[in-house]
Formats: structure tokens, sequence, C-alpha cells
């Protein structure tokens, strides 16, 4: 089991409520992960459409997913925090979506800053399409990451 597999499995437990949305990963490398949400009555809004409570979920779980895989080696001795989140809603969304999330740094490069610094703050975009590949939601979320305490 690689550590990408690892971080994969625990993040169902880690995170509940995304677990509760209904979200799941996908794929998980370094720094990059995909995550996707189906769309169902609990999820749906007063126009049939994926409410936005939920497209956010699945955008930050993307978003969180991918710091993990950046930082796998050193993850679980670090607290990381989602620090601000910023997201534009494109077009309706209606069905399954897929959220793809890409760290802005290489893991090396935020493992160096965190042994020279002990922190790092970094961004990762997040790209939420439909299933006919249309983007729905454009999202930032930066993250804020420290030994733990």
């Amino acid at each position: 089991m690689t550590p990408y597999d690892m971080i994969k499995a625990n993040l169902d437990t880690a995170v509940p409520f995304a677990n509760h949305v209904g979200v799941r990963l996908l794929e998980l490398g370094d720094g990059t992960a995909s995550a996707t949400l189906d769309q169902r009555d609990e999820v749906s809004n007063h126009i049939n459409s994926v409410h936005a409570g939920a497209m956010f979920t699945l955008g930050e779980a993307a978003s969180g997913a991918a710091m993990a895989g950046a930082l796998a080696p050193v993850i679980l001795d670090m607290r990381p925090v989602a620090a601000v989140a910023n997201i534009a809603f494109k077009k309706i969304a209606i069905g399954t979506l897929t959220a793809y999330a890409k760290t802005s740094q290489d893991g090396a490069s935020l493992m160096q800053t965190i042994a020279d610094d002990g922190k790092v703050a970094f961004d990762v975009t997040v790209d939420v399409q439909d299933a006919s590949g249309d983007t729905v939601v454009e999202m930032a979320v930066n993250w804020h990451v420290s030994a733990r305490r």
C-alpha cells in the first residue's frame, strides 16, 4: 500500500462531514486529487441542482486531499487548517460532479519550507466539472500547515 493509498483510506474517517455529504475521493497524488459527488435529494436545492454547500464541501475535500498528497511523507505529523476559501459558481450544476485539485507548489518545496520555517501556507486550486466536462465551480483554498503541537 502506497502512502497515497493510506491517505485515501484515512480521509473517509478523518473528515466525516465530507463522507456524510457523499464525497468520494477518486485519486490522490503529489499535490493532486480528484473527488466526486453524485447528485441526490439530500444535496439538492430548491431548483433541483446541486446545493452550493455541497459543491463547497466537494471542492474543499478535494483541496484537502491534494494538500495531504503533497505532504504525504510528513502529513501525520502536521496540523493542516483551511484558512481562506474563495469560490465562484459558474454554471448550474446537475448530476454527478468531479473536483480536480492541484497545489500551487510541489510537495518537495512545501516540505522544505516546513523544514526551514516550521510552517507553510499555500493555495490549492479546484476545478469542479459536471459530467459533460463543463466547469461549474472554480475554487481556491489557502492552507496553513504546521507541525502538530
